[in-house]
């Protein structure tokens, strides 16, 4: 719809695009219901012409309080908020979370329960990297990719249910360990639980089917050269630019910065047990960051073949009490999650309940450089840039 005001300003909208004319440029508002900002983000670009200006991302609009709801619950109870943060990577989000009450407790977790935290994280890490791998492609005008990737996707989060009885909310991570228990009400005696019958057999199963799609994704998406012109040169973040910025995860390692927290001292997870490599890109563009994130699917598929192979047997719980009371004390825990770090720190003033929550998720920090990166773009390619970022908004309005 197009009208002319009483100030002699065109607005034109259309569906989540809303257009303002001011002399050589104008405002455009894309968002927040538009199908490239990935959800409820607003992005008011300043064009000239088809060129970016200036870009401000305008987050919030899905702020769903997080931090505020973690003080009127018990620690048990956060992991069910949490975990739906970043809802594609449902376990990796409550493994720091856990590890920083264990800290303020005193409590290790077991080592079998270390292994499964692993084995989950890294299958979580590969179920993310391939939503990303299918839905960027159908960004760039491939929708083939989607169907083929999200097909032997299904296969890893049927592992995650066996054990954990969720594919996307798992709320499966306890003080000292994993659930142990199950059951029904007071007249039913709870069972034990451990792995399922079978499950080695369907993890390795699953590492097979996400290895064919990794090798069908370098056939249709990676050597494709419409995927090239849209991709490659587009939205570069220097090295420099990265650490400025505070980019984590895929994303930085994209631009050449070689760090990864499971290789680190202070690793939540026995990753020293294992060989793998940290991929890193020269380029820093859009396509470099497909690219790092179908070699690290890669990386997994490898760790998680060697964990299966070496679970230590013993209890997959310490010994905690049965209500739990946090000592007064903070303490600060990050882990490397499929989108970049992830950070809690925790303000303990005694209890069952914290005093304070401060989250550090990795998509709020991802998208904080698209403002600089997309200045300059054409408005195409700031889709082809905002998708190679790999965001989602409830990651970013916590």
């Amino acid at each position: 719809m197009t009208h002319l005001d009483h100030r002699g300003i065109v607005e034109v909208s259309d569906g989540g695009v809303s257009v303002e004319l001011k002399g050589e440029t104008m405002t455009l508002n894309i968002g927040p219901q538009h199908p490239s900002t990935h959800g409820v983000l607003r992005l008011i670009a300043e064009v000239d012409g088809e060129r970016i200006a200036r870009l401000d991302p305008a987050i919030g609009y899905m702020h769903r309080g997080k931090e505020k709801l973690a003080e009127a619950r018990t620690y048990a109870q956060i992991t069910a908020l949490i975990n739906r943060i970043d809802w594609v990577s449902g376990f990796a989000n409550e493994v720091a979370f856990i590890r920083a009450v264990e800290e303020l407790v005193g409590v290790e977790p077991t080592p079998r329960a270390q292994y499964i935290r692993l084995i989950l994280t890294e299958l979580t890490r590969i179920s993310n990297h391939l939503v990303f791998a299918s839905s960027y492609p159908l960004e760039l005008g491939g929708a083939t990719a989607l169907m083929w990737a999200f097909r032997e996707r299904e296969h890893i989060m049927d592992v995650i249910e066996s054990v954990t009885g969720g594919r996307f909310h798992t709320n499966f991570n306890r003080v000292g360990g994993v659930n142990p228990v199950a059951g029904g009400g007071k007249s039913q005696k709870k069972v034990s639980l451990d792995l399922p019958a079978g499950f080695y057999a369907a993890v390795e199963n699953a590492m097979d089917r996400a290895e064919v799609a990794c090798d069908e994704l370098d056939q249709l998406v990676t050597g494709n050269e419409i995927i090239h012109m849209r991709a490659k040169g587009v939205g570069i973040i220097t090295k420099e630019d990265a650490l400025a910025y505070g980019i984590s995860g895929p994303n930085a390692r994209a631009s050449g910065v070689d760090f990864d927290l499971r290789i680190q001292e202070d690793s939540l997870l026995p990753y020293g047990d294992f060989d793998f490599d940290v991929i890193t890109g020269e380029n820093g563009d859009s396509f470099d960051r497909y690219l790092v994130r179908i070699l690290e699917i890669r990386e997994s598929i490898k760790i998680v073949r060697q964990a299966i192979g070496s679970v230590p047997d013993g209890p997959l719980q310490a010994k905690v009490p049965r209500v739990l009371k946090v000592p007064p004390g903070t303490a600060y825990v990050r882990a490397e999650n499929p989108k970049g770090e992830m950070g809690y720190y925790i303000v303990s003033q005694g209890g069952r309940i914290p005093y304070r929550l401060k989250i550090r998720s990795a998509s709020f920090s991802n998208i904080s450089i698209m403002s600089k990166i997309a200045v300059g773009q054409l408005i195409p390619d700031l889709v082809a840039t905002m998708g190679s970022l790999d965001f989602v908004l409830g990651d970013v309005d916590r």
